[in-house]
């Protein structure tokens, strides 16, 4: 089983779009990582799929999740 996922999300804060990878053993977890263009904090929430896949969203961290 491949452990690594290489995804594509735009930052909440400038917007940029960001290649991030996700480890699949954090599904149902969030986390925080930050931006690799503004460094402000992003907060990932990853999730498993029915089919197996990943589902990554993200938010900023004084949106609700």
């Amino acid at each position: 089983m491949e452990f690594l996922a290489e995804e594509t999300v735009a930052c909440p804060y400038c917007g940029e779009q960001i290649e991030v990878l996700i480890d699949a053993q954090e599904a149902g977890q969030n986390y925080i990582e930050d931006c690799q263009v503004c460094c402000r904090p992003i907060v990932f929430v990853v999730a498993a799929c029915a089919d197996g896949s990943l589902a990554v969203s993200v938010h900023s961290e004084d949106e609700a999740v």
